[in-house]
C-alpha cells in the first residue's frame, strides 16, 4: 500500500453511503454523544489531535481534543492550522472554472492545446482533467516516487516534474470514459491555471478566494516553503509513505501508547501542490466550502454546470459517491477530503439541510494504515 494514493478519494468514497441519517440532523447538536464519539475514535486509531467543527446557519459546535505536539504535550487547539492535502484540489477547480466563465479557457480545450507529449493529448480536455476522467496515472502511486518521498522529505518537486512522471506511465483508459483519481490531473491544472492569469498559483487563490472570503489562515505554500503558520498542530505518521500499515505487533503498541508515530510536520508539500498542497483552518475550511457549495465562486451558470456535473465513481453503484468538476459528493456531503504525510482532513456541506463539517486530524492514517479524519466524518454522519 502506497501512503500517497490515501491523498486519493478512491479509498475515502466507500465510506460513506448516500442515504445516511445524521448524527446532527437536527439542532441543538447532542454534544456528549459527539465528544464520545470522537474520543472514542481517537482511542482506537491511536489518534494524537482532532478539530471538529459541525454548523448549520448561525449553530456552530467547534471543539478541539487531544494534542497538537506528541513532545511538548500542547492541547489542540479549535484554530490551528493544518495541511490539507487534496482539499486543495476544489480550489484549483475553482480558479479553473472561473477562467472559463472569463472565456480565457473552455471546458472542452484539449490538453495538447497547454502541454506536449502527452498521451491522447489531443482528446483528454480540460473537463476530464477536472472530473479525474483523463486516464492519466497519477505520478503519487509508483512505488520509486513514494520511496523518494521517504528518503527526501525536504525534496522540493517542481510542478513539470510531477506531470513528467505522471505521463510517462501508460494510458489507463480512453479519456471520457472511466473514472481514475489522479493527482497528475490537478497538477495540469494548475500549471494552465498560473499560464492563464500570469501569476504564481498561490497569488491567484488569494486573490480569487481567500481574499474574497476573508480567509486569512488559508494559504497555498510556495513549493520551497514548507513550514505552517502558528499556532499550527503537528503532523504524524505511523510506518511510511511506501508502507503505512505497521506489523501487528508494532500495531499493538501503538494503540497502546507504547510507540509513537513520526514527526511530518515540515516535510515539504510540494508533491501535492495544486493537488494538495493547502493549509487551513476549522473555520476557514467550513467557510470556504460553503462558499464551494453555495455558488459564491462561481457565476450562477457556471456554478450550475459545476453541480450538474457529478457522475458516479463506479458505473455499477450509481447511488454511490459520484466526482465532478472539482467537487465530490460523499453521501449527502459536498466537498472533499484531503490526506498527505503527517495529516488527514474532511470538508463537505450539505446544501440540503445546510450542514456543514469539518474534521481535521493530525495523525494520516492509523497503525494498521485506516483512514482517520474520513473515517470519523463517516461515523459523525452516519450517527453510529
Amino acid at each position: 500500500m502506497l501512503l500517497s494514493r490515501t491523498l486519493s478519494l478512491v479509498i475515502a468514497m466507500p465510506l460513506f453511503c448516500a442515504t445516511c441519517t445524521s448524527v446532527f440532523g437536527q439542532w441543538p447538536v447532542d454534544e456528549a454523544k459527539l465528544t464520545a464519539t470522537v474520543e472514542g475514535m481517537m482511542q482506537e486509531k491511536a489518534i494524537p489531535g482532532v478539530v471538529v467543527l459541525i454548523r448549520k446557519g448561525d449553530q456552530e459546535w467547534l471543539k478541539a481534543f487531544g494534542v497538537a505536539d506528541l513532545k511538548t504535550k500542547a492541547p489542540m487547539q479549535t484554530d490551528m492550522a493544518f495541511r490539507i492535502g487534496s482539499n486543495t484540489k476544489t480550489m484549483t477547480g475553482v480558479v479553473i472554472l472561473q477562467l472559463v466563465q472569463e472565456g480565457k479557457l473552455k471546458l472542452d480545450d484539449k490538453v495538447s492545446k497547454f502541454f506536449q507529449d502527452v498521451p491522447q493529448g489531443d482528446e483528454i480536455t480540460i473537463a476530464d482533467l477536472l472530473s479525474m476522467r483523463s486516464g492519466i496515472p497519477t505520478y503519487s502511486e509508483l512505488k520509486s516516487f513514494n520511496q523518494t518521498m521517504d528518503q527526501q522529505p525536504q525534496r522540493v518537486f517542481a510542478p513539470q516534474e510531477l506531470i513528467q512522471i505522471g505521463i510517462e506511465q501508460k494510458p489507463l483508459f480512453k479519456p471520457g470514459t472511466a473514472y481514475d483519481y489522479s493527482n497528475t490531473n490537478t497538477v495540469m491544472l494548475g500549471v494552465i491555471a498560473e499560464k492563464l492569469t500570469g501569476m504564481p498559483l498561490e497569488k491567484a487563490f488569494q486573490e480569487r478566494i481567500f481574499a474574497p472570503l476573508k480567509l486569512t489562515r488559508t494559504s497555498l505554500p510556495a513549493l520551497s516553503d514548507n513550514q505552517l503558520p502558528p499556532p499550527f498542530s503537528h503532523g504524524y505518521l505511523f510506518g511510511t509513505n511506501e508502507n503505512p500499515v505497521l506489523p501487528e505487533d508494532q500495531q499493538k503498541e501503538a494503540l497502546a501508547g507504547k510507540l509513537l508515530p513520526s514527526d511530518h510536520t515540515n516535510d515539504n508539500p510540494s508533491w501535492g501542490w495544486a493537488a494538495g498542497a493547502g493549509i487551513s483552518t476549522a473555520k476557514d475550511l467550513a467557510t470556504y466550502v460553503e462558499a464551494l457549495v453555495g455558488g459564491k465562486l462561481l457565476s450562477p451558470e457556471m456554478h450550475k454546470t459545476q453541480m450538474e456535473s457529478f457522475r458516479p465513481a463506479q458505473p455499477d453503484n450509481p447511488q454511490g459517491p459520484s466526482y465532478g468538476l472539482g467537487i465530490a459528493k460523499l453521501g449527502p456531503m459536498l466537498g472533499h477530503d484531503g490526506s498527505l504525510p503527517g495529516y488527514q482532513s474532511f470538508m463537505g456541506h450539505d446544501p440540503k439541510t445546510g450542514v456543514t463539517l469539518i474534521v481535521l486530524c493530525n495523525l494520516q492514517s492509523d497503525p494498521a494504515g485506516h483512514e482517520t479524519a474520513i473515517t470519523m466524518a463517516r461515523t459523525l454522519v452516519e450517527g453510529k
